[in-house]
């Protein structure tokens, strides 16, 4: 006979059980707000247009030249995200080391400020700013890509530096290294396997992103689907779609593949 009682369950605040009820209530009063016809959304009006506007794309453009076209839009996509991914990986360590507070108080707190406005502005708005002082083209996409990467990635960066036990840079310290030696050679091994892991997530939500930002004339993808879906081309439309799909779904194979690498075996780096 097991004489070991079960702890009972912790007891729900009423803090919580008032919040929930409040999103509840919230979620209840938009449908109440927004008029959503939902006899004409699933209507067979609804269904016949939707069933018309989805046969014109059928079926794919196939021809040798349009496919050589999307081959050179995915790694102008894929060059993009790289790049603009490497830019915020660099920036971010940089701006990381002040922000876990390294260099003061106030150091930190203005860092962490300046980390969260680029990272609160979206890609597709800084790429929008960014247009008009770089010019239509990837080089404006890229920019986009790597400020506001730098304000997620600096943030992490910076939080996994405050997270870090400084036993091992603080022995360096006591025999004579100086703190940028001693960060390198005592700090950085420990985390970069996490720094790298946090990289390739953000290098593959940036494929995303750079598949967005042609819309508003960021280059890559995005541009040949806005160019298409603007003169009715449909057909050419459903490849560039199709070729977007298949690298995102690479890329996340990819990515996922190697951060469980990372995380398995740190000691690799």
């Amino acid at each position: 006979m097991n004489s070991s009682r079960r702890s009972p369950p912790p007891a729900v605040e009423f803090a919580t059980i008032a919040l929930l009820a409040g999103l509840l209530a919230l979620v209840c009063a938009s449908f109440f707000s927004l008029t959503i016809r939902w006899g004409e959304l699933f209507g067979a009006d609804a269904r016949r247009s939707a069933l018309e506007f989805l046969s014109g794309f059928a079926p794919p453009e196939l021809a040798g030249s349009f496919l050589a076209g999307i081959a050179k839009g995915i790694l102008e996509t894929l060059s993009m995200s790289a790049l603009g991914t490497g830019i915020a990986f660099l920036l971010g360590i940089a701006l990381a080391l002040p922000a876990s507070g390294r260099f003061g108080a106030a150091a930190r707190l203005g860092i962490r400020l300046v980390l969260n406005i680029l990272r609160s502005i979206p890609e597709l708005v800084w790429a929008v700013i960014l247009l008009i002082a770089a010019g239509l083209g990837p080089f404006a996409g890229t920019l986009a890509l790597a400020v506001h990467t730098t304000g997620v990635l600096g943030r992490l960066f910076a939080d996994a530096l405050e997270n870090l036990p400084t036993d091992a840079e603080d022995t360096l310290r006591i025999n004579g290294a100086k703190p940028l030696a001693a960060f390198f050679y005592a700090a950085l091994p420990q985390i970069l396997p996490q720094l790298m892991s946090y990289t390739l997530y953000r290098w593959e939500n940036n494929i995303r992103a750079a598949a967005i930002l042609g819309v508003v004339g960021a280059g890559g993808l995005g541009q040949m689907l806005k160019y298409h879906l603007s003169l009715f081309q449909m057909q050419q439309a459903a490849s560039v779609i199709i070729a977007m799909l298949l690298m995102i779904t690479l890329v996340d194979g990819i990515s996922f593949w190697l951060r469980r690498r990372l995380t398995a075996n740190p000691s690799a780096w």
